[in-house]
């Protein structure tokens, strides 16, 4: 089966076929779509990087359909469904579910005119544009923490090599008036890890020299 879906097979018709809703169906009259143009779904998902069973999945969600079928009753595909199959990942990465991709294509394929139509993709556009940018802006903030804490580290390897672990939390390498990064002082949560546990050990050792 799998040679079979890598081959082109044979169209309904020699000359050609009519795909649906274009210009080549006049007046009834279907006229001859080049062979070369339709392509299987293996070829479709080997040009889209995605698996065959992705492809038939955004067909059971109305977000693609095929062209026409060959004799042997597969899907064939015009070159639109490549640009269909992009356009629904690049959704994907934007954030948006195939739930949502649906909305998306219902509200599309149900405007009354082409004005309102690109109206409601600008809106979609505009709130994915707003959101790339926040998540951009906390990207960057991330990178600079990142950045700062590298920077903060490369110290660490003057560090006697007998050191304990347990030692990060009162280093003594470090400029005290530094201000660790968080990504460091979560580590071993933070410089008054130590001085938290000896003062809880100082109380513990004046109970016992005052109790009786």
């Amino acid at each position: 089966m799998d040679r079979e879906l890598n081959r082109h097979l044979p169209i309904a018709a020699k000359s050609g076929i009519a795909l649906p809703g274009s210009d080549a169906v006049r007046d009834g009259v279907a006229a001859a779509v080049p062979e070369e143009r339709l392509l299987q779904v293996g070829d479709i998902a080997k040009a889209c990087g995605k698996t065959v069973r992705a492809i038939h999945h955004y067909e059971e969600l109305g977000l693609l359909r095929p062209s026409a079928r060959s004799k042997g009753r597969f899907r064939l595909y015009d070159h639109g469904a490549i640009a269909r199959i992009r356009w629904i990942g690049k959704l994907h990465d934007l954030g948006l579910s195939l739930p949502q991709i649906q909305d998306v294509v219902r509200s599309w394929e149900s405007a009354p005119s082409a004005p309102e139509a690109m109206s409601t993709m600008r809106a979609v556009y505009r709130a994915r544009l707003d959101q790339t940018r926040t998540q951009i802006d906390h990207l960057r903030t991330l990178e600079r923490e990142l950045e700062s804490s590298l920077e903060y580290l490369e110290t660490c390897d003057t560090c006697d090599p007998a050191e304990l672990v347990a030692a990060c939390c009162n280093c003594n390498v470090h400029d005290p008036a530094q201000a660790e990064p968080e990504l460091v002082a979560g580590v071993h949560g933070g410089k008054r890890c130590r001085s938290a546990s000896s003062a809880v050990s100082t109380v513990l050792t004046a109970e016992l020299e005052v109790a009786p």
